[in-house]
């Protein structure tokens, strides 16, 4: 099984929308651009968003396992992805990457 390497690659913010339907929150995503992540076996690494993991879990899984070339060569390298957790307020994008 292949090591996965997890890096957040983009944060954005969306004011207009956090003003015109969020009630306030007490805690924001607080995950760092170029924050790196290691997947073991495809398990959830330590101090990731749980609603992060659940967006990109079957992808890093797959490349866990020796898969890869999603969406018949959507990624430059093929042993790579890059997906966005679902906070539409804060979305933040994450390169996924299978590592030796």
């Amino acid at each position: 099984m292949n090591k996965i390497k997890i890096t957040v690659v983009k944060k954005v913010r969306h004011d207009e929308l956090i003003e015109k339907y969020e009630n306030p929150i007490e805690h924001e995503c607080d995950v760092k651009l170029g924050q790196v992540f290691f997947s073991e076996h495809g398990e959830m690494p330590q101090g990731m968003c749980v609603e992060a993991w659940k967006s990109i879990r079957e992808f890093a899984q797959a490349l866990a396992k020796g898969g890869g070339n999603f969406f018949d060569g959507w990624m430059k390298d093929p042993k790579s992805a890059m997906v966005s957790c679902s906070d539409g307020f804060r979305p933040v994008s994450f390169y996924i990457e299978a590592v030796e």
